[in-house]
């Protein structure tokens, strides 16, 4: 059943007369959401792969599924564990008053509690990331006459993993407004974007808000608690200064330390990963380019030393665990659109984000985190990248044959 007869039954002759054409890519976007399209090839000739987009942004969102429980918990455990430590007697918030006023208190040794608590942070951001980007999605398509896709479904889910628990809902509905009209519908929509349009919002808040987006106690989402996050610790004070905060590294692979929604679990993040090379979806060159790139940069940065800045000391199995590093690489790295397409320039594209995030990490400590802008200045470079690969395999190929 069409989305012409879906709607013919909520009210009869529905789609006879204007209302259709009116509104063709609203119904548009509920037929592809509801239903497998007509136009999906089963078999080959085909360009790259027979998998319709449908499969392709289900199954980003499923791979996102750990990292959403991790960040729930552990958001939720932040804030109980913070509430705990400032001896509040009455929680400040409607989050913490419902949850009162429920019984459900805040120890943050109850995985429940702590699971409610998370859920009470992400969905206010999650729901005004769809409201917001959905309505931007749907003036475009109106305008343009083509169907709303799923692949926002996507965008919305990741933008919303990468935001601080604590960011305010106008903010995030600006920074989705911002990653869906300039990362993406100016250049044509989904599959004709060139950058990864949920870091273009998010970078767009960084640089915008960065009060809201760094420092000291945008992580925990209570009013009055600091603390700096392990990135901010490694720059001022060393890597080894990280266990007298608590921070170990089976800490920041498992996910109990401060971070954004989504990114503290290494752990989930490469569950996901795990998921997404298996089903063909995320590319095993893009992931083996990045942690070569980041293991080989940060080990010559290891063996040159600095006097005066400790994070030339950090190894890169930390790198790997802090930050948004493990996200980036699991679900932004292997984003398909915006990567290299020829298989040699996979590696490259992926080496030049993990050296990257390395250099951006350690040689810059006014911006201790750094996978984000690795990865959109990659985006930048891959069609470069593409274009010269293929002129190389081109000049190769005519000197065979001569």
């Amino acid at each position: 059943m069409g989305a012409r007869k879906f709607f013919d039954r909520i009210e009869p002759n529905f789609t006879k007369g204007g209302k259709w054409e009116k509104w063709f890519p609203v119904y548009e976007m509920v037929e592809s959401f509801l239903y497998t399209p007509k136009t999906v090839t089963s078999a080959a000739p085909h360009a790259r792969s027979y998998i319709d987009m449908k499969r392709i942004m289900t199954y980003v969102v499923i791979a996102t599924i750990p990292a959403i429980l991790a960040g729930l918990l552990n958001a939720g455990y932040q804030a109980n564990a913070a509430i705990d430590a400032m001896g509040q007697a009455d929680p400040a918030g409607w989050r913490q008053v419902l949850l009162a006023s429920l019984g459900i208190g805040f120890n943050p040794s109850n995985p429940i509690s702590n699971l409610l608590h998370g859920l009470l942070f992400f969905l206010p951001i999650y729901i005004t990331t769809l409201v917001v980007g959905g309505i931007w999605e749907v003036i475009f398509a109106t305008v343009r006459r083509h169907e709303v896709n799923e692949g926002f479904l996507v965008t919305s889910m990741l933008y919303t993993l990468i935001l601080p628990a604590s960011t305010p809902l106008w903010q995030v509905a600006l920074g989705i407004s911002f990653g869906v009209v300039i990362g993406k519908e100016v250049f044509g929509g989904t599959g004709k974007n060139f950058l990864n349009p949920a870091l273009v919002g998010r970078a767009f808040l960084y640089f915008a808000y960065p009060a809201s987006m760094s420092g000291d106690s945008v992580w925990v989402p209570v009013d009055g608690y600091t603390g700096a996050t392990a990135l901010a610790i490694s720059a001022s004070d060393g890597v080894q200064a990280l266990a007298g905060q608590g921070i170990s590294w089976w800490g920041a692979f498992l996910g109990t330390i401060q971070g954004s929604l989504g990114e503290t679990s290494a752990l989930a993040c490469f569950i996901g990963l795990a998921f997404l090379i298996a089903t063909k979806i995320a590319n095993w060159r893009l992931v083996a380019g990045c942690l070569a790139g980041m293991i080989g940069f940060s080990l010559i940065l290891n063996i040159v030393g600095s006097a005066d800045n400790p994070m030339f000391a950090m190894p890169w199995y930390w790198h790997l665990v802090l930050g948004g590093y493990a996200f980036g690489l699991a679900f932004m790295v292997t984003e398909p659109v915006s990567a290299s397409h020829t298989n040699l320039g996979r590696y490259i594209y992926g080496a030049l984000i993990g050296v990257m995030v390395v250099m951006i990490r350690v040689i810059n400590p006014a911006f201790p985190e750094g996978m984000m802008l690795a990865i959109l200045f990659g985006n930048i470079f891959a069609p470069l990248i593409d274009y010269f690969v293929t002129r190389a395999n081109i000049a190769r190929r005519v000197k065979r044959n001569a």
